[in-house]
């Protein structure tokens, strides 16, 4: 038994239970279920095309580059494309998604590599669960289909977002993650991403890439 089982194993001798009682269950469970939420900045309270623009403009205020395509099939030659106007060599790691698997990348010149980054890339490519137009962030599940070291260890990172899943506010994407992977299932990590990384510690002098990507470049399919 760890330490802790002990100390939990203590706290109910006190109270005289075991932790299997039914009804203290339930009442648990109807407290979480009935939680009140928290304030919501009413900034992000719009829809349709409304929400985004509003992500597209609070993602540039913090230096992102935001460009926006009618469907997937669009995405690879916008990359080449983003690439080819930055000087940038036309190479590009992504993970497993299903998602960019499935994108005509042989319609270019890029040359795809596959799986994390040992962080020699300098490009690479991510999928985004979600949006927030609150904020102009992006929501990034960890896993084989989109790993964390692509978040952090490329000079740019290029990020797809699909217009549908761009929500008002950080909560609406917490209860989309807690619906989609369920209790038992969530991601490792979920990583918030608002604007390249920076960092403004040494005498307020703004610098990109501190501790991440130079760059951060978004594309919203809208399909």
């Amino acid at each position: 038994m760890s330490a802790r089982d002990d100390i939990f194993a203590g706290i109910r001798r006190s109270l005289g239970v075991t932790g299997d009682e039914t009804i203290r269950r339930q009442i648990v469970q109807d407290r979480l279920d009935r939680a009140p939420r928290g304030v919501i900045p009413k900034r992000g309270q719009v829809s349709g095309e409304e929400r985004i623009a509003l992500f597209k403009t609070m993602a540039e205020a913090s230096l992102a580059t935001v460009t926006e395509v009618s469907s997937a099939a669009e995405v690879p030659q916008s990359i080449a494309l983003f690439l080819r106007n930055h000087n940038l060599p036309a190479t590009l790691r992504m993970g497993d998604d299903l998602r960019l698997k499935a994108m005509p990348w042989g319609e270019t010149a890029l040359e795809i590599s596959h799986g994390p980054s040992e962080g020699r890339d300098l490009n690479a490519v991510s999928h985004a669960f979600g949006g927030v137009a609150e904020t102009g962030t992006l929501a990034m599940v960890s896993g084989p289909e989109n790993p964390s070291t692509l978040n952090f260890l490329p000079d740019n990172h290029i990020i797809v977002v699909s217009a549908k899943d761009i929500a008002s506010d950080y909560e609406s994407v917490w209860n989309r993650v807690r619906f989609t992977f369920g209790k038992g299932g969530m991601p490792r990590t979920v990583n918030w991403i608002t604007g390249p990384s920076r960092s403004g510690d040494i005498e307020q002098t703004l610098l990109l890439g501190a501790h991440g990507p130079r760059r951060l470049h978004v594309i919203v399919v809208r399909e």
